[in-house]
């Protein structure tokens, strides 16, 4: 039995090793020697390597979930792989600090996994060699995710860097529901109780707000949100222009910021009146989810309307069903429009490999193994026969969830995440939605889909230079116009300052944060 060669690099002889590269070294050439043949790697199939493996794998998990070696799915992948792993994964902001450290000090794991790493992060440890360059490797390596990224080129463009690298892997999962991620919700029963209908413009919810403040219990809230963001399809509705929590959208193929044109000048305007008739909730730009969980939970109910992701985990599942969903209303101009947030299904950092990793193709096959529809699948809802199973037409759908326990608190118990892709094609083959996305998927179905106002900006990732040049700007763009808009609302001045308004965003650099965006739109567009 051969057992594993450790090799370690202080972090000045990694820090070393990194700046004394020749000029003409490409971070995909990589300083250690791969060592998979040495471990019996096999041609292909499971397993993947004949002698005993260990790698050491780091990364983000749920707070609610156990060790990810105790996980029946991950002991699994160890039996059917021959690969064992160490596991180092911690809590979401646990890992975000140590994961500073080790990138800092380059002590880093043969591999992250749920690896947190930002865009930036990934363009400046990529273009410095700490993560090693993935596309030879895949090509060479993963049969299951080549097939994927010659079949879908959106998916390569979305996990290649400017500099034509790909250096972590993607998570997937295709089912259309993080585009709209905030609807409007309202109570039914009050409007029952009131002698209203549902409303189907914007002035006839106002009317039904209205009635709300002046009949309601004690404490009413007639419209409660957590911030600007979540009501973008008011604001749309109000002003005629598409809006989104960071301003940015594409329409025609051309990058457009929102948040300084007429129409959403008119919408902030109105939604001040708004606020000063008591309609508007006036923590709304301060509150906390806990916050306002606590005000939609309250007994007797306080809330009129709301706007979230979804209606139980406001109310409550005992009192959901006395909320129904808001139709998009239509805007001055008579369009409904229903905006579409740049929330990405294909998401980058689910694994990358870094550069001491002395087995990385035997690494890289590992991963592919996950990228399999099926082991996919459990991967991100859980083991067959635990949290699944086979239907009658061969596809996997949910087991339904014990007495006391959510689909969401099983999930993270027994699925690690990581590497996968589920394709809206996989949808339709191998695995069904559970209850609660097909739900949801039925509502997008019927009340945003057929008025969505505006494209979402894609997946791209920008170079180290772009960052250098945009981070800045974009930052103070985005805290200025949130402070200018809960201002407004709550005080009103907007006619009065905007032109001022406008003419700052253009010192602040607007025009050039634009042209980088199009520019990396018109980049990824070519690419997929």
């Amino acid at each position: 039995m051969l057992s594993r060669r450790r090799f370690t690099l202080t972090s000045a002889a990694l820090t070393a090793a990194m700046f004394s590269l020749p000029a003409c070294t490409r971070p995909s050439e990589r300083l250690t020697e791969d060592l998979s043949s040495e471990m019996g790697l096999t041609e292909s199939g499971l397993p993947i390597v004949t002698e005993e493996l260990t790698l050491t794998v780091g990364g983000a998990k749920s707070p609610l979930a156990p060790e990810y070696e105790t996980m029946q799915l991950v002991q699994t992948w160890e039996e059917d792989s021959g690969i064992s792993i160490t596991w180092s994964n911690e809590p979401d902001e646990v890992w975000g600090e140590k994961k500073n450290l080790l990138l800092a000090s380059g002590e880093l794991p043969d591999a992250l996994f749920n690896t947190g790493l930002t865009d930036a992060e990934v363009a400046k440890y990529g273009a410095n060699g700490t993560l090693i360059a993935l596309e030879d490797l895949i090509a060479e390596n993963a049969p299951t995710l080549s097939g994927i990224l010659e079949k879908r080129p959106d998916i390569r463009a979305a996990i290649t860097a400017s500099d034509g690298h790909i250096y972590t892997l993607p998570s997937v999962e295709e089912m259309g529901l993080v585009e709209f991620p905030s609807m409007m919700f309202l109570n039914t029963d009050w409007l029952a109780r009131y002698g209203l209908a549902m409303p189907t413009t914007v002035e006839e919810y106002h009317q039904v707000l209205l009635a709300f403040k002046a009949e309601g219990p004690a404490g009413v809230l007639p419209l409660s949100f957590i911030g600007a963001g979540a009501i973008c399809d008011l604001i749309a509705a109000l002003g005629g222009q598409p809006d989104v929590p960071d301003h940015r959208i594409v329409q025609d193929g051309t990058v457009v910021f929102t948040a300084d044109k007429d129409g959403f000048r008119d919408a902030i305007a109105q939604l001040h009146t708004w606020y000063a008739e008591g309609l508007i909730d006036q923590e709304a730009f301060a509150q906390d989810y806990v916050k306002f969980i606590a005000k939609g939970t309250a007994d007797p109910q306080i809330l009129g309307s709301f706007c979230f992701w979804e209606v139980p985990e406001v109310v409550g599942p005992e009192q959901a069903d006395q909320y129904a969903i808001v139709p998009i209303f239509p805007g001055p101009d008579g369009v409904r429009r229903a905006c579409v947030v740049s929330n990405q299904e294909i998401n980058r950092g689910a694994f990358a490999i870094s550069r001491t990793n002395e087995y990385a193709a035997a690494t890289v096959r590992w991963a592919d193994m996950l990228f399999d529809p099926v082991m996919s699948a459990q991967a991100n809802w859980g083991p067959v026969g635990v949290t699944q199973q086979e239907n009658a037409d061969g596809l996997l759908e949910q087991i339904p969830v014990g007495e006391g326990e959510t689909e969401q608190e099983r999930r993270v118990k027994v699925s690690p995440g990581g590497p996968k892709i589920i394709t809206a094609e996989d949808f339709e083959t191998v695995v069904l939605p559970e209850p609660r996305a097909a739900a949801r998927q039925a509502q997008i179905a019927e009340h945003y889909a057929p008025h969505r106002a505006n494209e979402k900006f894609p997946p791209v990732m920008l170079s180290v230079e772009e960052l250098d040049q945009v981070s800045t700007i974009e930052a103070d763009v985005q805290t200025f116009v949130s402070e200018k808009v809960a201002t407004w609302i709550v005080k009103g001045g907007i006619e009065a300052e905007w032109d001022g308004y406008v003419s700052q965003l253009r010192t602040m650099g607007l025009p050039d944060l634009l042209a980088v965006w199009q520019g990396a739109y018109d980049r990824f567009t070519a690419a997929g």
